[in-house]
């Protein structure tokens, strides 16, 4: 008597595309499908283009959402830091001028007690990130294979190194086609990007600092809160402890911009000094980083405990060591002058007196090899001929650009403007707290 048997029904990444589409919910199993056969090269570009553009035009549930980040994290290898005795907790920022807080909160918060396994990525074009500003400390190797990242992450509490071809391969190759389709902007394909490959990570916790205004990603607050919401849920979804701060990009933050220079600012906040604005949201996020990591009972108790880790030097002393252990010239710490120099500079006067008003709109766009300084912030009073930045460059041309950006950027008014507040509101598992 013979047996029948069943086949399993066969994958067609066409009836996927049509439901999304047609604004039907997906099934985690169709999400699943569609990553992994995309992954595997079973799916051509046009098939996935099609389908990134329906998820453009109809959005996303967040169980759709949360299965296309678990699917992209599970393409490739997850780390098992459970061998670290610490609670794992990682930081992660949507970008802006002059962002440089993930150099000053990784060893802070490893010098607190946690382990800070953070893979980061590069510049997108208006500027450096942190592994560009990495790299100006000579030496310094971002690209260590996992064995490597474990190993430092084991000696010093934290590690900075870039996206291995093992960590979420999905998101490599849709990251791609999005950039090529015009499908970057979607929150849902934006927050399943970040979550996948952080949650790959083998965190326990996340701090996300999602900047609005007109120098960010998201220029209204309304789309940087609906992101933030997207990625705390989804992050709930699969477990995680995660907190969203939604912060201000309506200038740049600090007062250094350019990769070498931000290096410098970041030593700077490190040994207790630097721009108040730059030292205020790295306490504040490190008070969020040693919450969730369980070394303090209040986001209060931990931004006193983050301050006084800076006080006594601990904070940098791990900033050092861990230069050190990924190959840089740990020197720098404690002399600038070893990072990489640009060799002229030159001054930008302010044409008229009153106060500053705004400096940066959404299509300004800094290229990382050239360093500003700036001399004065939105708010702050300034004389007809006294210095507004002073650039750093090592070719005219594109010295002549930046110094057309900051003229043309930095509006001075009569009367100074409303201040806004670094910190705009924070989104957590309880809900939205002012």
């Amino acid at each position: 008597m013979s047996e029948t048997i069943s086949a399993l029904p066969t994958f067609r990444a066409i009836d996927v595309i049509r439901k999304k589409r047609d604004s039907i919910e997906l099934t985690r199993e169709e999400i699943e499908g569609l990553v992994n056969a995309y992954t595997r090269g079973d799916v051509p570009d046009y098939q996935v283009s099609a389908w990134l553009m329906a998820v453009v035009l109809r959005g996303m549930t967040r169980p759709e959402t949360a299965a296309l980040t678990d699917a992209m994290l599970r393409s490739g290898e997850v780390l098992d830091l459970s061998s670290l005795p610490q609670k794992k907790v990682d930081k992660h920022s949507t970008g802006g001028v002059g962002d440089k807080t993930s150099l000053v909160l990784a060893p802070l918060a490893a010098a607190a007690g946690i382990a800070v396994p953070m893979i980061s990525g590069r510049g997108l074009g208006h500027t450096g990130g942190t592994l560009d500003k990495l790299e100006a400390i000579p030496g310094f190797n971002v690209n260590l294979p996992v064995t490597e990242f474990r190993r430092v992450l084991e000696a010093c509490g934290c590690a900075m190194i870039g996206q291995t071809a093992e960590i979420a391969p999905a998101d490599r190759k849709l990251y791609a086609l999005r950039d090529v389709t015009g499908t970057v902007e979607s929150p849902y394909l934006i927050c399943a990007s970040i979550m996948s490959k952080k949650l790959a990570e083998g965190i326990d916790a996340l701090v996300l600092d999602v900047k609005t205004g007109s120098g960010a990603f998201m220029k209204s607050e309304k789309d940087a809160a609906f992101l933030a919401e997207l990625m705390v849920e989804t992050g709930e979804r699969m477990g995680k402890q995660v907190v969203a701060l939604i912060t201000d990009m309506d200038q740049p933050l600090g007062k250094m911009i350019g990769n070498a220079l931000e290096v410098i600012e970041v030593v700077e906040v490190l040994r207790g000094e630097g721009p108040g604005d730059l030292r205020e949201l790295c306490l504040h996020l490190a008070g969020w980083m040693l919450h969730l990591g369980g070394v303090s009972k209040t986001v209060a108790e931990g931004t006193k405990l983050s301050s006084e880790l800076i006080s006594s030097g601990k904070a940098l002393d791990k900033f050092r060591h861990m230069i050190e252990l990924q190959g840089g010239d740990a020197r720098v710490v404690d002399d600038t002058t070893r990072l990489l120099q640009a060799r002229r500079t030159s001054q930008i006067v302010s044409p008229k007196s009153g106060v500053i008003s705004s400096m940066q709109r959404k299509e300004d766009s800094v290229d990382p090899a050239v360093g500003i300084v700036l001399h004065k912030k939105v708010g702050e009073r300034v004389e007809s001929q006294e210095p507004l930045a002073t650039v750093y460059y090592n070719s005219e041309a594109r010295a002549e650009q930046a110094r057309l950006l900051i003229v043309d950027s930095i509006q001075i008014a009569d009367a100074a403007p409303a201040k806004r507040p670094l910190i705009h509101r924070v989104i957590q598992k309880s809900g939205e707290k002012h």
